[in-house]
């Protein structure tokens, strides 16, 4: 895809220095996402349950199972149950092809078994990325008279233009902000962020509890001071987080406003393809090691960081903050959040072939989360040998137990012999999900290219960041200045 990029230099800007307003910028990435966007308006709420009733017609779909509630007390509460989280305890093996041959070799994952999982979670999960999605055009105000904590910076913002000459009623501007330390003396490695408001955001009044890590400056005050660079990118400004949202965006302008086809992209998709987007632009900066750019996300931008790691081979790491169903939590675990709450409200998150796993009666008769192809596991293999850091915290300080933390270790253990096959290290324990057992809070999995950890704080990946950055920083050979 060419760039073109045009650069203005903005006028010195105020300098920001306060970590209650840096953690603000990245705390939306944390606490914060937790909380769902507005309540739709009644014609929003409308158009969206329109468009789930057609895919629903399309598919053959005539009833759907209930969604199960995050509340305790309701009738239709969801499973909390250990003993009954497992009605499908066997998993697609992720290193048996489909015709039955054990993947014994790096050649053979690539070229063989990778491309089937690939194609299994494209058409039944997550969607297609249409292969006519127009170009993106860059522009850039540069600012270098600010700073992050003690250090100075330049700081970018950037707009990137989808070329919409084809359907002009959909116009989509992708915002992002790139922070790199001025005094840098070579290109950074970047962790992009999948972030809700654009850098420098309004000073927070206080600093949200985050557990052991509260007394930590700013992750983006850390990642700055140990040498790295921040990309800070909007999903809303690609995709719309709810199903009345896919006849805008980047999913409407594709489309030109009509309905997606059951194998299309759903705004994960959109979302990862938006992150490509941005990462193509940072392979154009010369401040940027664009050879060694991760992705971050919490909660449903969790989801979509994982989904833009394992699909874009470019991307070399990735920072997973509490992400649940349609992320690293196995979608046969009936535990909290479940595949019936993808296939209801949040459908739009996923390609319409992935409402047939909710059906209770349709043409083809019913299916469940035992009937689909893949699992998370596979998402997550996806990523290998690249870096992969699977984080979470804890329900007593706000991060949802309806997010199943112990489905999304069974999914990082099943993982992890395609990181070996690969030549890369996994977590360093057996390969039995079934039998594994999370480690103590605050206890990290850390030893080689796939880890976890769970800190003890919300539902925010920010205690965990200085574990990342050290971790990251050993593996790809990065020093702190």
């Amino acid at each position: 895809m060419k760039i073109a990029v045009r650069q203005t230099v903005s006028s010195p800007q105020r300098i920001w220095t306060t970590a209650v307003a840096l953690a603000s910028g990245l705390l939306i990435c944390g606490a914060a996402m937790s909380a769902t966007t507005s309540p739709p308006s009644p014609a929003e709420a409308l158009a969206a349950e329109q468009d789930h009733q057609n895919m629903m017609d399309r598919l053959g779909v005539q009833q759907l199972r209930p969604e199960p509630s995050g509340n305790v007390n309701a009738p239709n509460h969801a499973n909390y149950d250990e003993a009954s989280a497992n009605p499908y305890p066997t998993l697609p093996d992720v290193l048996t092809t489909k015709d039955g041959h054990k993947v014994t070799t790096a050649g053979m994952w690539r070229n063989k078994r990778r491309p089937e999982i690939v194609e299994d979670l494209e058409r039944e999960v997550y969607g297609r990325v249409p292969a006519d999605v127009p170009a993106v055009d860059w522009t850039a105000k540069i600012s270098d008279n600010e700073t992050v904590g003690d250090t100075p910076v330049v700081i970018k913002r950037l707009t990137g233009h989808v070329d919409n000459s084809s359907y002009p009623a959909v116009d989509v501007n992708i915002t992002m902000t790139l922070i790199t330390p001025k005094a840098a003396k070579k290109p950074v490695p970047v962790l992009m962020m999948f972030a809700l408001s654009e850098y420098p955001a309004p000073p927070l009044p206080s600093r949200p509890s985050l557990g052991s890590g509260a007394a930590d400056p700013s992750p983006i005050e850390q990642l700055i001071a140990d040498g790295w660079g921040v990309a800070m990118i909007s999903p809303a400004s690609i995709q719309a987080d709810n199903g009345a949202g896919l006849a805008r965006g980047i999913i409407g302008l594709v489309d030109k406003g009509q309905r997606r086809k059951p194998d299309d992209w759903g705004a994960l998709r959109a979302w990862g393809w938006g992150a490509g987007r941005g990462l193509d632009y940072l392979e154009s900066d010369p401040a940027v090691d664009a050879k060694h750019v991760g992705i971050e996300g919490v909660s449903r931008f969790g989801k979509a960081a994982l989904v833009t790691m394992a699909f874009d081979q470019r991307f070399a790491m990735v920072l997973i903050g509490s992400s649940g169903k349609g992320g690293t939590t196995l979608l046969r675990r009936n535990w909290g959040e479940a595949v019936e709450n993808l296939t209801g409200g949040e459908y739009y998150w996923m390609a319409g072939n992935f409402i047939k796993y909710g059906a209770a009666k349709a043409t083809f008769g019913s299916k469940t989360s035992g009937d689909l192809p893949v699992d998370s596991h596979e998402l997550i293999a996806l990523c290998a040998p690249r870096l992969a850091f699977v984080s979470y915290g804890i329900p007593e300080q706000g991060d949802p137990k309806w997010l199943d933390q112990q489905g999304s270790f069974m999914a990082t253990v099943a993982a992890q012999p395609v990181f070996k096959l690969l030549g890369a290290k996994g977590l360093g324990i057996p390969d039995d999900y079934r039998a594994a057992k999370m480690p103590s809070v605050n206890t990290g999995l850390l030893g080689g290219q796939l880890a976890w950890r769970q800190h003890d704080g919300g539902h925010t990946d920010a205690p965990n960041m200085k574990y990342f950055i050290k971790w990251a920083d050993k593996l790809i050979g990065h020093r702190a200045p």
